[in-house]
């Protein structure tokens, strides 16, 4: 009985984990080929959460080389509307989720926590000669 529990879980896990997959895999299609707008610039969906009636979906952005993001997200996020009636073409779901966009940074916090620790690495070498 446990078991079979378990496995109702697990496959829930998996449809939601399928679903978020090719979601992020067709808004990134989207916004490559079809979203006619130089704003933007090069985007890249690095991450989709939905929430689990799939009515919701955050997805997460990095814009490679813009000097603005932000400005780039305010730009994909006034085109959302046509990434989502795109969407409701290619998938086949009850409902097409309402789509968020967010800017993910964790590129840049990384890169950032990277210097710290090579300017750390560097005092200390300093430090042992």
């Amino acid at each position: 009985m446990k078991h079979t529990k378990w496995l109702k879980k697990t496959s829930m896990a998996d449809r939601t984990q399928r679903i978020r997959s090719i979601i992020g895999k067709n808004i990134s299609e989207i916004i490559q080929f079809e979203l006619r707008n130089p704003k933007i610039g090069f985007c890249t969906v690095s991450e989709v959460w939905v929430s689990t009636d799939f009515s919701i979906a955050r997805v997460y952005v990095t814009f490679l080389g813009a000097k603005y993001p932000k400005q780039n997200l305010e730009e994909l996020n006034k085109c959302k509307g046509f990434v989502r009636s795109s969407l409701a073409k290619k998938i086949d779901i009850r409902k097409t989720p309402e789509i968020t966009f967010y800017l993910d940074e964790t590129y840049e916090k990384a890169k950032r926590l990277d210097e710290v620790l090579q300017k750390e690495s560097d005092q200390i070498e300093k430090m042992k000669k």
